[in-house]
């Protein structure tokens, strides 16, 4: 039996996750492989706290350096996360000619381009499923099967700790920071979760998306970002009102010879599969010019998911190498020479429909003013509620018609400026034409 030996940077809750589907799942990888997939290596800081997983017969180290210059070794797994060390781990792998398995998303999407690069001149292989939708199969079928397509969009749930927020709030009306709290508690959202309350882990993943969908080069900081952190119970409740739920999606579309790039909150028809997606799971939906819309769903992150999407990129490179060749697909998908930096849409020109909320003095007039300034910049009213008079200040949310999004900001600044208005107007974009 061919043996194939593996090293793991990194024993936290995937790394254990890793070594716990080696061994549970090792007879089912060689009937399916031909080969023994071992993991000879785990190099963290930490090798004492038990992890609830057998370590028997893996060389424990603190050293990295054990690992990647291990002969034996064909395949180094990242685990670690971040952009250093990680970044020169990944790199040093590369170097002493090993295949790299990464769930790091953040690291592929700023330093990608060197990586592959890399990758690329030692004749190796990059692969790295588990850095979108945890155990979801997306990237290696936007690579593989749906690989004859041209794609228009792209859009998706892929923060679960956002998606356990925003579900929460409108099932429940609970408001942001408690059911925050209550996340962090059950051990859903991390102690610090700015990464992914301010969209900055949904960005990261849509560069991914971005790259191997449209065959470009996306650099993270021109990828427009907006959290859920400005999303209330009342939004939540108005959207309910509308006929809407609110998500926070990365939102990829090709437009002509230009990209829109963008991750914020969107409310999405209640009737549409994505508003149906709840809790911790994540989803994205693909539309190919052959296949038609395609959605994917599942698990977007834990242990057990994201184990699985890493062994089965490990699997992939073992069929490669006992074929005897490699590199059979380039990282991204398209052929190194294909990919090219295609420009991004400005936020500006952005053409959306548009919910509106402002907290207004109850006065005569005050919807005539809010409506001229609407006028003055070309944007319609497509319906409007003003809720019952209970006190001096209102909320007044408006739903638009299709506007440009520099029309809608110019607008807002305007009325915010009116001496009515008692706090800032708060708007969220609508997504609700996805065919």
């Amino acid at each position: 039996m061919n043996e194939i030996k593996i090293g793991l940077i990194g024993f936290g809750t995937i790394g254990a996750g890793v070594v716990k589907l080696l061994r549970n799942n090792a007879s089912l990888i060689e009937q399916k492989t031909g080969a023994r997939v071992a993991l000879k290596w785990i190099a963290d800081l930490d090798i004492t706290t038990d992890r609830g997983v057998s370590t028997e017969g893996i060389q424990l180290t603190r050293r990295v350096d054990d690992l990647l210059h291990d002969p034996e070794v064909s395949v180094v797994i990242e685990l670690i996360g971040g952009y250093e060390p990680a970044r020169t781990f990944v790199l040093k792998a590369i170097e002493n000619g090993k295949h790299v398995v990464t769930a790091n998303k953040a690291l592929l999407a700023v330093h990608g381009d060197e990586i592959y690069a890399a990758a690329r001149e030692k004749g190796v292989e990059v692969l790295f499923e588990a850095s979108v939708g945890g155990g979801i199969p997306v990237l290696s079928a936007i690579k593989g099967n749906l690989a004859a397509n041209r794609f228009s969009t792209v859009l998706g749930i892929v923060n679960g700790t956002c998606n356990y927020i925003l579900t929460r709030m409108t099932q429940e009306g609970a408001d942001f920071g408690d059911v925050l709290k209550s996340a962090q508690a059950l051990g859903y959202a991390e102690a610090d979760p700015t990464f992914d309350i301010e969209g900055v882990d949904t960005a990261h993943k849509l560069c991914l998306l971005l790259s191997l969908c449209f065959g470009t080069k996306i650099d993270l900081k021109d990828v427009y970002c907006e959290g859920i952190t400005s999303v209330t119970s009342e939004d939540v409740d108005f959207a309910k009102n509308f006929g809407y739920r609110i998500k926070l999606l990365a939102i990829g579309k090709l437009d002509g010879d230009r990209i829109e790039a963008r991750v914020h909150p969107t409310m999405v028809p209640i009737d549409y599969p994505l508003a149906d997606v709840h809790g911790v799971f994540n989803a994205i939906r693909l539309t190919g010019d052959f296949v038609g819309p395609v959605m994917f769903y599942g698990r977007g992150a834990g242990m057990d998911a994201t184990a699985s999407a890493v062994i089965g990129d490990v699997m992939e490179l073992t069929r490669d190498m006992l074929a005897g060749g490699s590199r059979r697909c380039a990282p991204l998908g398209f052929l190194d020479e294909n990919v090219a930096a295609l420009t991004l849409k400005p936020m500006g020109e952005i053409v959306s429909k548009y919910y509106i909320r402002f907290h207004a003095q109850d006065r005569p007039g005050v919807l005539a003013r809010i409506a001229g300034s609407l006028g003055k910049f070309g944007i319609s009213i497509a319906s409007m509620v003003q809720s019952a008079r209970s006190e001096e200040v209102v909320p007044i949310v408006i739903m638009t018609h299709e506007a440009r999004e520099g029309d809608v900001r110019q607008a807002l600044e305007e009325i915010d400026a009116f001496d009515v208005i008692r706090e800032r107007s708060n708007f969220i974009r609508i997504e609700d034409n996805l065919e």
